[in-house]
């Protein structure tokens, strides 16, 4: 058994779920969280004054899987998360 975490944009969150049902793997735990990396966060007007966030949000998944499964589940995340610009996320697998 594997464990697989993966940071992604949380607007890929969809693709990611499709492409990963379409792999057969259907147990996903889905969680919001914040990071800071090396993507530079969008500037906001906050009551009028300009402010750049610390922390960016992103969407963590955490897949538990047999061995079998776990280079289908990395490429399916890959194929759909990645957009190939800075801040795509991080894919983790541990035993």
């Amino acid at each position: 058994m594997k464990r697989i975490t993966a940071i992604i944009r949380p607007e890929r969150l969809d693709l990611v779920r499709e492409a990963l049902q379409q792999a057969e793997i259907g147990r996903v735990t889905v969680s919001r969280c914040t990071g800071h990396g090396r993507a530079d966060a969008d500037t906001e007007i906050y009551r009028g004054k300009e402010v750049t966030p610390d922390l960016i949000a992103k969407t963590r998944l955490e897949i538990f899987v047999s061995e079998p499964f776990v280079e289908a589940a990395v490429n399916a995340i890959m194929g759909a998360a990645r957009t190939g610009e800075i801040g795509d996320g991080k894919i983790a697998v541990s035993p």
